[in-house]
């Protein structure tokens, strides 16, 4: 395990003191938290579909089960859905 080096997440202090003011206050902090650190971490809808199209190519090549192949190829539409949905928005804004 030396050989692994783990992120860290580190709430800024306005961050921290705001999820310990709601918890204060007898408020759920747990999905601001989760939102705060998971901010650096999202990808693109485009960046997404690549990853998945790549990881259908492998499994194209392998043994895999046809359920699961259908079940990444769904992951593949659902993107590419996502995806049009956010260029329709963006036009319309």
């Amino acid at each position: 395990m030396s050989g692994v080096k783990r992120k860290r997440s580190i709430l800024n202090v306005k961050q921290e003191l705001e999820i310990r003011q709601k918890l204060d206050n007898g408020e759920s902090a747990s999905t601001d938290t989760e939102d705060v650190l998971n901010e650096g971490n999202t990808i693109s809808l485009s960046a997404a579909l690549q990853s998945v199209e790549t990881l259908l190519d492998y499994m194209g090549q392998g043994r895999f089960d046809y359920g699961d192949i259908t079940a990444v190829r769904k992951i593949c539409v659902d993107i590419r859905q996502g995806m049009n949905k956010q260029q329709k928005h963006q036009k319309n804004a």
